[in-house]
């Protein structure tokens, strides 16, 4: 059964469309497509496993180290490997060796050695004996051997008292050179280098500069507590027997040297060793 529609509806629903229509109109209201809104802004940062100590000025790309890019190409290509991830290769790897054992395997014990005569078979060792291991008696001393001992035996403990007390009696003996550090004997060394320089100088060899030879002698002075010299000798010779000699010469002509200086350790006799150079215009320095 159908249902009729009256003309009032109609007229509603005719002025229904025609307010809209009007409204449209009048105000103006349009319907666009709206583009969709763009993405989020990103960071696209390369992942590189190399680096290097310089910082490019232009970089073309962000990574996570400083990379100064190089090659064959003019243009700049994104760094980037042909496999995200290391693909098993076909090659066959290196199977574990069997280990060894690091102590060797027992063996059985082998029988014990037997002395024998060789040829001769009847050959046989013989025991010791008790009376073969008694100790042989001395016969007694008489009471003159003892005393002759005994006087052996003093003169022995004397000797060696008396070795004993000129070993302590010995002089403390120290051994300086251009190395040295300490401040006194520096100080020491020093002047005692300005003197000889100074004696040097006036008693330069005539031969040497008459001949304009040069040379370098190098010497070890023994200077005892008082400033006296105990000995002077030659440690390396210059190739000339006069300038040898005149490096001794002009070392003992400087004795007597100022005392020593005071010290923890009392030395008793101070040891230089030096490089006495002859050089042209009779100049002598110490090295």
């Amino acid at each position: 059964m159908s249902q009729s529609i009256s003309a009032e509806e109609r007229l509603r629903v005719t002025m229904l469309f025609s307010v809209i229509v009007h409204a449209v109109l009048i105000l103006g209201i349009s319907f666009t497509y709206e583009q969709p809104a763009d993405s989020m802004p990103s960071l696209d940062v390369i992942l590189v496993q190399a680096s290097s100590a310089q910082k490019p000025k232009d970089a073309d790309f962000l990574a996570n180290a400083n990379q100064k890019g190089g090659g064959e190409s003019e243009k700049s290509s994104r760094p980037r490997q042909p496999e995200t991830s290391p693909i098993p290769k076909a090659r066959p790897g290196l199977a574990p060796l069997p280990q060894k054992a690091g102590a060797p395997k027992p063996q059985e014990a082998t029988p014990r050695a037997v002395l024998t005569g060789g040829k001769n078979a009847d050959f046989q060792v013989k025991p010791i004996t008790e009376q073969q291991r008694e100790v042989p008696k001395l016969d007694a001393l008489t009471a003159q051997e003892l005393i002759e001992r005994s006087l052996e035996m003093a003169q022995l403990a004397a000797e060696v008292d008396r070795q004993r007390e000129q070993y302590a009696k010995r002089p403390r003996r120290k051994f300086i050179s251009a190395n040295t550090r300490e401040y006194a004997y520096a100080s020491y060394m020093r002047a005692w280098v300005a003197k000889i320089e100074r004696i040097g100088a006036l008693n330069f060899p005539e031969e040497a500069a008459r001949r304009k030879i040069t040379g370098q002698v190098v010497v070890t002075a023994a200077v005892r507590r008082d400033g006296t010299l105990e000995s002077v000798e030659m440690i390396t010779p210059s190739g000339h027997e006069f300038l040898d000699q005149a490096a001794i010469r002009i070392v003992e002509t400087g004795a007597p040297f100022a005392p020593l200086p005071q010290s923890d350790e009392q030395i008793d006799v101070l040891h230089i060793t030096r490089t006495v150079q002859f050089l042209t215009g009779s100049v002598v320095r110490g090295q």
